[in-house]
């Protein structure tokens, strides 16, 4: 068994600039990084592009590096075995309310080095340093499923993929008030944040974006590396003249079958903009197909169109992973839409936040009491109270499938209800 104090060394830093001797610390954790998820190997050019936007949303990199004797000809210690990524930005936990929250990044350990205690280590120490910075709650999203479920992340949203059939099928019952125009993609280097930040306000589950997003959505950088020439751009216009949404889009070629469009980004503050940015999709010419990935579960276009069976939709998947790290302060942030007493007993193996909470909810507030030794209305651990945090998950599910257990009939039909937010939580930010 590895001795962690012994063989291996934990350092974290921010990303540095090109002319900072620390430049070199920076790539190699990169390289790290692309190694843990397969990537290929990156160009110099791609490698300074990720740092530079790395750098301007001030993310830490935590490296894991080799202490003792490195194997002759292997990766030099320079380069760590494992890493871990971090910023923060804020999470919309409902009715416009805005929470900080450590999102963790970039997580890979070198299969040569796995089972040692190395991403329990990493995890454990972050989630405790956000914790110390005040921070009330921390998010992922994730790669494999089963990894972070022992850390206290809960699957709070979920997305799917859609293929949308834009023939002759494609009908909207939906009159226009506002318009579309293309535009040139370079404009979202602009407008893009601007646009996304209305609909961060009004999304439940939503998280700020980081640099890449306006990058991407114009065009100016690819998930390969280098611009993507291929990205146009479409705006949506309210009925005041405002940007109220836009579409990045591209064509799939004329290899595909049937001739795809791909949604490269769909951001629209309002109903009649997000279905009129449809419209103009499903106008486009010699195009019969849209494809989009991050497509809502609960998606308003299905239902607006004459044929909802113009959309085929992937089964729903994971999207946002959160972890409560302080229950007092992250159920006291909230505001809940119905008045209320619940008792929660809530465990935490990593020892964060576990303990008894009574939340009280009444038309002043909410008031959350930590401590007391009643019988809990509720029991559950930090997972399962992250995943319903933003109701996107019912604790009448989370009951029935043994992850809460309810004392007190009828209690987790009571917490569905306080836990409820005004629309269906998504996140359209990857990170």
């Amino acid at each position: 068994m590895s001795n962690l104090s012994v063989d291996y060394e934990i350092r974290r830093f921010q990303a540095a600039a090109k002319d900072d001797p620390a430049y070199a610390e920076s790539v190699a954790w990169m390289q790290a990084v692309a190694f843990g998820f397969h990537d290929a190997r990156r160009s110099d050019e791609r490698v300074d592009k990720s740092i530079e936007l790395q750098r301007t949303d001030r993310r830490v990199m935590t490296g894991v590096y080799q202490a003792g004797t490195v194997a002759c000809h292997s990766l030099g210690a320079d380069v760590p075995v494992a890493t871990f990524g971090t910023m923060t930005k804020t999470l919309n936990i409902g009715f416009g309310r805005l929470l900080d929250a450590r999102l963790v990044t970039a997580v890979t350990v070198r299969t040569s080095h796995r089972r040692r205690g190395l991403l329990r280590r990493m995890m454990g120490e972050d989630l405790a340093l956000a914790r110390e910075e005040g921070l009330a709650m921390a998010a992922l999203t994730a790669s494999e499923a089963s990894i972070y479920g022992r850390f206290g992340f809960g699957v709070a949203t979920s997305e799917q993929s859609v293929k949308v059939d834009t023939t002759a099928r494609f009908r909207l019952n939906h009159t226009p008030v506002g318009s579309v125009e293309v535009a040139d993609p370079r404009v979202l280097l602009e407008l893009a944040p601007e646009v996304f930040g209305r609909l961060h306000r009004i999304t439940p589950g939503s998280i700020g974006r980081h640099e890449f997003y306006r990058q991407f959505a114009s065009g100016s950088v690819s998930r390969d590396g280098g611009e993507d020439p291929k990205v146009k751009v479409a705006l949506h216009y309210g009925p005041g003249g405002d940007v109220d949404g836009y579409v990045s889009y591209r064509f799939a070629g004329w290899s595909s079958t049937p001739y795809t469009m791909e949604v490269v980004d769909l951001v629209a503050a309002t109903g009649a903009a997000y279905l009129e940015l449809w419209q103009y999709l499903a106008a486009i010419d010699l195009v019969e197909r849209v494809t989009w990935e991050e497509a809502p579960v609960d998606d308003p276009l299905r239902w607006a169109l004459e044929d909802a069976r113009c959309v085929e939709a992937s089964a729903a998947r994971d999207m946002l992973w959160l972890r409560i790290l302080d229950a007092k302060q992250a159920l006291e942030a909230r505001h809940y839409p119905a008045d209320g007493r619940l008792v929660l007993k809530v465990a935490d193996s990593l020892g964060l936040t576990g303990g008894t909470f009574t939340l009280d909810v009444d038309g002043s507030g909410a008031a959350v009491t930590a401590g007391g030794s009643g019988a809990p209305d509720l029991e559950l651990d930090v997972a399962a109270l992250s995943a319903i945090y933003l109701g996107g998950v019912s604790p009448v599910t989370l009951a029935a499938s043994g992850r809460i257990l309810e004392h007190t009939p009828g209690a987790a039909f009571r917490a569905a209800r306080m836990f409820a937010v005004e629309r269906p939580p998504h996140c359209l930010t990857h990170f």
